[in-house]
């Protein structure tokens, strides 16, 4: 029995800032991967990429991830354009992959599955459904408000969404893709709307402005910590949402683990590709930030 196990695709990734293009590998599962890799945790991933990007999967194997990893069609391919305001991003979609089916998790227990969706069919409505009965799911809902159109992002709303929210136990979404869901500029009113559509935990990102987690009509205000350098916030959301499942896991409180997450967070922009830091690292940051 796994503690966490996150579902998702690794993708190709071209990150384009004003200071470089990089290639490198990407996607929710990779970023959420890397930075829980160091936490005191029973972890396993499920994804799915071409054959030939699979010395990605041997490197995460490498760094002690376990993955279960299947072969076959196109690896998710995609370009990110930030401008000099990391908060915002272009984005575009190269190449797809195939939708994931229950069948590869038949293998899998997990008292917690976090699902990384990249695009609206990565994941079905059935697919959640038959999770569900297995254990909490956790969604981060940034792909089902991606729809591609001649290779371009379109931001779109998710029309399933009352059907499939039900089934989910924590969700995040940062300020724009809270308002698409509900409509609402208001991030309190909101996060609420989304409990009422029966999400137990929502979890809602604010950049540089810190985070709100809203669970039994309460609200908890969660600080950003102000990163010595801001160079790449690409990943920043997984490595937030690894942080906050990870101290959930452990039955830590909602701020503590909003704030664990956010610390987390900060250490990832400072620099390019996933999180490397440890527990204590974030520890540290943590009880700096308290004096």
């Amino acid at each position: 029995m796994y503690d966490i196990c996150c579902v998702g695709h690794i993708t190709l990734d071209k990150v384009v800032t004003p200071q470089a293009v990089k290639h490198m590998a990407g996607g929710t599962s990779f970023y959420f991967s890397n930075a829980i890799r160091n936490m005191d945790v029973s972890y396993t991933l499920v994804t799915s990429l071409a054959l030939s990007e699979m010395p990605v999967v041997e490197k995460l194997r490498g760094k002690g991830i376990e993955v279960h990893a299947t072969t076959g069609g196109e690896t998710v391919y995609f370009e990110n354009i930030y401008s000099a305001n990391q908060d915002h991003r272009t984005q575009r979609v190269l190449q797809k992959a195939d939708p994931f089916t229950i069948e590869q998790l038949d293998e899998i227990d997990a008292r917690v599955y976090h699902l990384g969706p990249l695009l609206a069919d990565d994941i079905s409505v059935g697919f959640i459904k038959a999770l569900a009965q297995r254990g909490k799911l956790s969604l981060d809902a940034q792909g089902y408000l991606r729809k591609v159109e001649d290779k371009n992002v379109i931001a779109v709303d998710w029309p399933e969404k009352r059907e499939a929210l039900q089934y989910i136990h924590i969700l995040k979404v940062n300020e724009h893709e809270l308002e698409v869901l509900t409509g609402i500029t208001d991030i309190r009113e909101g996060a609420k709307v989304l409990n009422e559509w029966g999400v137990k935990e929502v979890v809602v990102t604010l950049g540089s402005m810190g985070s709100v987690i809203y669970t039994d009509g309460v609200y908890y205000q969660v600080p950003a910590y102000k990163p010595s350098e801001v160079v790449d916030a690409t990943g920043c959301g997984d490595t937030y949402m690894a942080g906050y499942l990870y101290q959930r896991a452990k039955g830590k409180g909602f701020q503590e683990s909003g704030e664990f997450a956010a610390a987390m967070a900060s250490f990832k922009i400072e620099s390019s590709g996933p999180f490397t830091g440890t527990e204590e690292d974030v520890l540290e940051l943590l009880a700096k930030n308290r004096v």
